[in-house]
């Protein structure tokens, strides 16, 4: 795996949203054209909070951003004692790099990059439809700490302390 994560660049803007749109119609993913889409990678770039995993021939292959989402964070099932909690948002791999470890390599980065900046715990919503992304964060060692709608979609509330 000769792979790096930096922060995303505005140059990277088309890159990523293809990388986000080669996602649509996969087996478990609710995403579709109006998500995610321009005004979410925007967001995330200007706020500094977009990841990208790069190979050496530059080519993205994934990306991962720190979510800032006051209405997630105001959802009751966090553990007080946990907080502050951080929380990441709309990871996506390329298919054809798909189930080799690329996206458990950028969850720890996030979990590492948000302990570092003083946050107690990690909390991210998953798709109760999204069976393979809920198997992967069990092995993390997230839990979950509720149920909630958002979005029109029912979502697992995650948590996991730092």
């Amino acid at each position: 795996m000769n792979t790096a994560i930096r922060k995303a660049e505005t140059a990277d803007r088309e890159a990523i949203l293809a990388l986000y749109r080669s996602q649509i119609g996969r087996e478990f993913c609710p995403w579709n054209e109006d998500y995610p889409g321009p005004e979410e990678v925007d967001r995330d770039l200007a706020g500094g909070d977009l990841f990208v995993m790069t190979e050496e021939s530059g080519r993205i292959i994934g990306a991962i951003s720190r979510e800032h989402d006051e209405t997630v964070d105001a959802l009751p099932c966090w553990a007080k004692e946990l907080q502050p909690g951080g929380e990441f948002a709309r990871l996506a791999v390329a298919p054809d790099r798909q189930c080799r470890g690329y996206a458990r390599v950028m969850v720890e980065y996030m979990l590492d990059l948000l302990r570092s900046q003083g946050c107690r715990s990690v909390h991210i919503l998953v798709n109760e439809l999204n069976l393979k992304a809920i198997r992967s964060y069990a092995v993390f060692g997230f839990r979950v700490a509720g149920r909630c709608e958002m979005y029109e979609q029912p979502f697992l509330c995650y948590e996991k302390e730092l």
